[in-house]
């Protein structure tokens, strides 16, 4: 497989990634405000869904397309200091994709503790990761 498909695969992959990943926090928002059982039920369904379904398929795909890309191309990737920056990133993501998780099986549990406040915060978080990411593979700064 040529680069080129690997990275149009790969982007896909990162666009369903975030996809899930901005939409799950919003979720949160709206079920941490929920005030009836058959709304949590609900939202807790779409959760799982989502998570099980669009999320950890979609992070999978990025990360073996990506460890694929770099594969190829080792003796050039292992030198770029804006790889070593986005990796950093990805593993920050990583992080807040198992956090979500986390968040997940504390309203499956009807064990929230987290306000809808907390939740609309926590949803900016990778905004600023993607942002970082995409300029870092982009502009390619350092």
């Amino acid at each position: 497989m040529s680069m080129l498909w690997l990275k149009a695969f790969h982007i896909i992959a990162v666009i369903c990634w975030f996809a899930g990943i901005f939409y799950l926090p919003r979720l949160f928002v709206y079920h941490a405000m929920a005030e009836d059982q058959p709304s949590r039920e609900r939202f807790k369904i779409m959760e799982r869904k989502l998570y099980r379904g669009i999320m950890n398929p979609s992070m999978i795909a990025t990360l073996v397309l990506g460890i694929w890309m770099l594969a190829l191309n080792w003796d050039y990737y292992k030198t770029q200091g804006w790889l070593h920056a986005k990796l950093a990133l990805v593993v920050l993501l990583i992080g807040y994709h198992h956090m979500c998780l986390a968040y997940l099986k504390k309203f499956a549990a009807d064990a929230n503790t987290k306000s809808d406040r907390f939740y609309r915060i926590f949803n900016e978080i990778p905004v600023l990761l993607l942002i970082a990411i995409v300029i870092l593979v982009v502009v390619r700064p350092f």
